[in-house]
Formats: C-alpha cells, structure tokens, sequence
C-alpha cells in the first residue's frame, strides 16, 4: 500500500484540528461576533488549504528552495500560508469570544515578516532574477 503525501498528512491533521475548534465555537450561542470570527477562519482555512496543496513538495518549515510556485493562488500572493494561518489565529481568537488574545498578532506578523524575509532571500539566492521579478505584482 502506496504511504500518503507528506502534503495529505499535513491537511488532515489541520483539518482535523479544524473541526475540533469549529465543534468548540458551535457548543456556545452563535453571536455576531463569534460568526465573523469562525467565517473568517473559515476562509483563512480553505486559503491555507489551497495555498499548501499548491506548494506540494515545495513547502518545508525552514526555508529551502526546491521550486519557485507561482500558480494558483500564488498567482496573487507571495505568502498566503502566513497570511493565511495570521487570518486563521485572529477569527478562531474572535469566535472563542476571546478578541483580548488578538494581541497575539503584534507578536505573530513581525515573525511572519522575518520568516518570509529569510524566505525571499533563499529563493533569490537559488532562482536569481526569476524570483526577483515574481513579488512585483504579488502582495506580501
């Protein structure tokens, strides 16, 4: 029997948590609030899902340079797994009716910008001008 992607295990497991939090939200009253923050989250999840299906083998936790994506939702977007996962914190903290943890994302995004910074200089080092013309028309 064929062993699943590292990319198939890595989903579940998200998925996985995902419906566990969904579940926590659901057992408490569904205020404005809360809604917005599991839409959100929601969003931000189906975005990390499409974003890291389309990094495949590419996505590693240290930066490496195995592929230069630029499809799909990377099209758009030099980041959406950090913009993503900073979306996907911020609307599960809202709909657990926590909104005082959001200060978790004043220490969350300047990590993101130094992971992304790191990353971008990798990339540069190993796809040259390839990668230097790739984030002029993509956000963050």
């Amino acid at each position: 029997m064929a062993s699943l992607p590292k990319s198939a295990l890595q989903v579940a497991v998200v998925t996985s948590a995902f419906s566990v939090i969904v579940w926590r939200v659901l057992q408490q009253p569904l205020s404005l609030s809360r809604g917005f923050g599991l839409l959100l989250a929601t969003a931000a999840f189906c975005l990390w899902i499409t974003a890291r299906i389309q990094l495949g083998d590419s996505f590693s936790v240290r930066a490496r340079a195995k592929a230069l994506v630029t499809r799909g939702v990377y099209s758009k977007i030099r980041n959406p797994i950090y913009v993503s996962g900073t979306l996907f914190l911020a609307g599960i903290v809202i709909a657990l009716g926590h909104p005082e943890f959001l200060a978790l994302e004043l220490i969350l995004i300047p990590m993101q910008i130094v992971r992304a910074r790191r990353e971008a200089r990798v990339l540069e080092e190993k796809f040259g001008a390839a990668y230097r013309e790739y984030p002029r028309e993509r956000w963050f």
